[in-house]
């Protein structure tokens, strides 16, 4: 897989790269990415406050004054804690270096020709 296969729309307003979610590949109730609108969409991604978020100026938190907030920051502990990644290094990659760099940097770390790494569970995913 040497071809890119996030796209900047995969991104959401926290950081979270939402190709690498376990909900991404998954063939029943699939989640498109929290920028993804559908009338079919998953509902907790209509409840996600931080992807509501109207303090924002920009499409992500690091646009907004209060950067980073606290439900950023409970959201990146546990996603330290859990998975080892964090989503207010990636807004920090994305703010200082560009989306595009970011979205190649992480194909280099998550895609392999084993398919897609999962950050939740670990597995390797093969998009159609």
């Amino acid at each position: 897989m040497n071809k890119p296969v996030f796209i900047d729309e995969i991104i959401a307003p926290c950081g979270m790269n939402c190709g690498v979610c376990k909900a991404y590949p998954r063939k029943k109730n699939s989640c498109h990415g929290c920028n993804f609108v559908d009338g079919n969409h998953l509902k907790t991604i209509v409840f996600c406050r931080l992807r509501t978020c109207a303090r924002r100026t920009g499409k992500f938190c690091f646009t907004c004054d209060e950067f980073p907030c606290e439900r950023l920051k409970h959201l990146d502990k546990r996603y330290r804690t859990r998975y080892g990644m964090s989503e207010m290094d990636n807004l920090r990659y994305i703010r200082d270096y560009g989306v595009k760099r970011f979205l190649e940097q992480e194909h280099e770390r998550w895609v392999s020709d084993k398919g897609i790494l999962c950050v939740h569970d670990k597995n390797d995913y093969h998009l159609v």
